[in-house]
């Protein structure tokens, strides 16, 4: 289970926990946050970016792809989101010592990573409940 709580009664920020690991979130400055993390939305975007770069690496090791440098950006249009419509564009950068095929291959994979079928495929159904609070 991740697990998110405010840090402190007088802040924004909430510390996200995921197993042994932490991170920070926030609302940016101009939202009344102290932007001391990313924004939630900062955080959806980077688990599709994440993903294409993991599934990437995961192939190129499976298939012996010499995959050195993975980097993706991940840019985000979000002028229609109200009308229904998010806009995602992730520019992908590899390096190493590949054929233009292998190459191609690591690009089509990135675009089956499971987030990007999550975001694009797939239902998601969310049910929000109330439970007591931690004592």
């Amino acid at each position: 289970m991740i697990v998110i709580e405010r840090i402190a009664t007088d802040k924004t920020a909430h510390r996200i926990t995921s197993g042994a690991h932490e991170l920070i979130t926030d609302m940016a400055l101009a939202e009344g946050g102290a932007d001391e993390g990313p924004n939630p939305h900062d955080l959806y975007d980077a688990a599709l970016g994440a993903c294409k770069a993991l599934t990437m690496l995961w192939y190129a090791r499976r298939n012996g792809i010499a995959l050195e440098t993975v980097r993706v950006g991940v840019e985000r249009d979000a002028s229609a989101e109200r009308d229904g419509l998010y806009k995602l564009t992730a520019r992908i950068a590899i390096d190493g010592p590949m054929s233009a095929e292998e190459r191609a291959r690591l690009i089509a994979v990135a675009g089956k990573c499971p987030v990007h079928k999550l975001m694009t495929q797939v239902e998601t159904q969310i049910e929000t409940i109330t439970v007591e609070p931690a004592r």
